[in-house]
């Protein structure tokens, strides 16, 4: 039997502003910002506001070759993604490739928090970009 992921870790949501989009969540939704980082490797910005167990991250490209904002130019702004917490990544990325599901990422990478991270393609999941998430502090 497999494995299933633990918790939806995250939504990813692009946006051209995390300045301009706060706001929203904190004073209209009354939500709780966590913290702001630049991610260099995957060349966004990014916001963490609390929900629950899990939590909504807002991102912004830091340039124009940043995948989200070839995402923001193509769709617009809106749900980008959803993180699945996982154990043991390397597994499960290799136990999804033996199922025949397409990854974006061979390896896994370091993401937001020092989280280690890696996409599924979306033409096997029924057009939805997942994200694994596998954090060595479950605090995170």
């Amino acid at each position: 039997m497999k494995t299933p992921p633990k918790k939806i870790d995250h939504i990813g949501i692009a946006v051209k502003s995390i300045e301009n989009h706060l706001p929203f969540y904190e004073n209209v939704l009354g939500l709780e910002l966590l913290k702001v980082e630049s991610v260099e490797t995957q060349k966004v910005k990014v916001a963490f506001i609390s929900i629950g167990s899990s939590k909504i991250e807002l991102l912004e490209p830091l340039n124009s070759e940043s995948p989200v904002a070839k995402f923001i130019d193509k769709k617009g702004e809106g749900i980008h993604h959803v993180a699945l917490g996982v154990s043991n990544i390397e597994e499960r990325l290799q136990e999804i490739r033996d199922d025949g599901v397409q990854t974006l990422n061979e390896k896994p990478v370091k993401g937001a928090g020092g989280a280690d991270v890696a996409f599924l393609h979306p033409a096997s999941t029924g057009r939805v970009l997942f994200e694994f998430c596998e954090k060595k502090n479950e605090e995170e």
